[in-house]
């Protein structure tokens, strides 16, 4: 595991080195000029609406755990920070899952508990996430907010429709699990035949073990209403927190006219969704790409690129130096 993170956190550096370059290049002096001029109350405040971000998971995670005396806020807390770290350290954020699992392991929650707690937590966000990106593609239908350009459009939409499925996949799951297992069977045959998928059997065992995972959470949810409200609920509330951060630091700048918070949360979104399809840890290169793209359509050339700096800065290299610490210490205290 040690290895990988060294491998991706080169290839991280190297990634951003790169992106730094372009985006510096040819603004280099009045972007300078900007950061001398910070207001940085509306700093202060855009990293307060991240921890609030980051509080609201975690709050989640906390409230879904019923062994309250195995597992506190505090901790809960420390290990969305870690759970962080590792998902910014891995391709499509793939790293986290399997560390919260085994964190909660050691607070003696057993591995099977953990995964369905760490299942209930994805149906949550996932849910959460579809509504935002809901709301973000319905307002820019509405108001044209976006030049009609057809590779961001298409690459938003197919995110969109990604995401999508995957919520209707887990509610058809929680209503039929025979059905869905029928479904993917077929599927697993279907790529089989042309030979796209290799060990039939095995990956339909596979995937029977995840539905069945899927299908036990969900009938879990379904005797706990009021989780699975306060779940999608505080969740929304993380994801608003974390899209609004751009328009704080365009005032810290003095832009009070660029951005409002319809045009932040729904770039925002636009950003995200397109990240999705990044096989980068971080999913360097293709985030700034499209929050250039994005935001570009509301700030000058030199303030978005100044404005991408420190949000990228707070929301993803502040949050792995944090996640880090928080590991080492979590290992160094364990190891004693």
């Amino acid at each position: 595991m040690k290895k990988n993170m060294k491998r991706n956190a080169i290839i991280i550096f190297i990634i951003t080195i790169i992106v730094m370059y372009f985006v510096l290049k040819d603004d280099f002096t009045s972007i300078v000029d900007i950061f001398l001029k910070l207001d940085l109350k509306y700093i202060f405040i855009a990293f307060f609406f991240y921890f609030l971000s980051i509080f609201f998971k975690a709050y989640v995670s906390y409230k879904s755990v019923a062994e309250k005396e195995k597992y506190s806020l505090l901790e809960s807390i420390k290990h969305n920070v870690i759970t962080q770290f590792f998902n910014g350290i891995t391709p499509f954020s793939t790293g986290g899952q399997p560390m919260e699992i085994y964190m909660l392991t050691k607070h003696g929650i057993n591995a099977n508990r953990g995964t369905m707690i760490i299942l209930q937590n994805f149906i949550f966000y996932q849910i959460a996430l579809v509504l935002l990106g809901l709301l973000a593609v319905s307002y820019n239908y509405a108001f044209h907010i976006f030049p009609n350009n057809t590779v961001l459009k298409n690459l938003v939409l197919l995110g969109f429709s990604i995401n999508t499925l995957v919520a209707v996949g887990i509610i058809l799951i929680s209503i039929s699990h025979k059905f869905t297992r029928f479904l993917v069977h077929k599927l697993i045959s279907f790529f089989s035949y042309f030979k796209i998928i290799k060990n039939k059997e095995e990956k339909q065992n596979k995937w029977d073990k995840r539905l069945k995972e899927f299908h036990e959470c969900a009938k879990s949810l379904r005797k706990r209403k009021m989780l699975f409200v306060g779940g999608v609920f505080f969740n929304l509330l993380s994801l608003v927190c974390l899209y609004i951060i751009p328009l704080f630091i365009a005032y810290s700048m003095s832009d009070f006219i660029g951005l409002n918070v319809m045009n932040t949360l729904t770039s925002s979104a636009y950003v995200l969704l397109i990240g999705a399809f990044v096989p980068i840890p971080g999913a360097s290169g293709g985030i700034e790409y499209g929050f250039v793209k994005f935001f570009g359509n509301f700030l000058s050339n030199s303030m978005t690129n100044a404005v991408l700096l420190v949000w990228r800065f707070i929301t993803y290299y502040f949050g792995m130096i944090i996640g880090m610490i928080a590991f080492n210490l979590d290992e160094r205290s364990n190891g004693e």
